[in-house]
């Protein structure tokens, strides 16, 4: 075997190892793409609830905080009615202390909801950051795999190249073009040879209708001319 041939089965065998090695990197970036999409779904999804808590919590906060501004005007109405003569003054003040008892726990369970809101939003803060992770992951892995399915393209057509290359036996390759050539060398002096033979027998063919020409006499002017020239010539007498 020449040393071609064992460079390019040696190449053969990487190509091979290499499309074994990449089989597996793709297959399992395939799967983890899809266990972060599934991640992701599940983010999304405790995003969306953590928003709609920290809605709820900011609604509630919102609404304890009127209610709170809300009884301290019904107490201070109250108040005001009892000084005007409108109530009796034991009365309101009944009844402003029991509003302003219902402000304080309005106050109170607004502060209580204001620390939930901020813990909610921490935590909405946090899912987005996890949201925004994951699909940042799931973009590079992407990115990966078209790398890789790229690479397993590329060592796939470098193996069938080296293939095609192993199995070619210059020898033989050789012998085969030397036939070809002494074929066509053939062919051209078989060409040559009957160019030859086509103007001989054109030139045969010139002679023959030269000779039947001058057997057929001359012209008058031709026997005129020959007849003036036999009679200047002395030696003619």
């Amino acid at each position: 075997m020449s040393i071609f041939k064992r460079l390019f089965k040696m190449g053969q065998a990487e190509a091979h190892s290499a499309l074994d090695k990449l089989e597996n990197p793709i297959k399992l970036t395939e799967q983890g793409i899809r266990d972060l999409k599934l991640d992701l779904d599940k983010a999304m999804k405790s995003l969306a609830e953590l928003k709609a808590l920290e809605i709820r919590t900011r609604r509630e906060m919102n609404d304890s905080k009127s209610k709170s501004e809300d009884y301290e005007r019904k107490a201070m109405a109250i108040l005001t009615k009892a000084q005007g003569g409108g109530m009796e003054a034991a009365e309101a003040d009944r009844l402003a202390t029991e509003a302003l008892n219902l402000k304080e726990q309005s106050t109170q369970h607004a502060a209580t909801l204001a620390s939930q809101l901020q813990q909610h939003e921490a935590a909405v803060s946090q899912m987005e950051n996890n949201v925004k992770t994951l699909k940042n992951k799931i973009s590079t892995w992407e990115n990966e795999l078209r790398t890789l399915k790229a690479r397993h393209k590329v060592s796939q057509a470098t193996a069938k190249m080296n293939k095609q290359m192993a199995d070619i036996d210059s020898t033989s390759t050789i012998s085969m073009l030397e036939k070809m050539k002494e074929k066509v060398e053939a062919q051209e002096a078989l060409a040559e040879g009957y160019a030859h033979i086509a103007n001989e027998n054109k030139s045969l063919d010139e002679e023959i209708d030269a000779a039947a020409a001058g057997t057929g006499g001359g012209s008058a002017a031709l026997d005129a001319l020959k007849a003036k020239m036999a009679g200047q010539n002395p030696g003619n007498e």
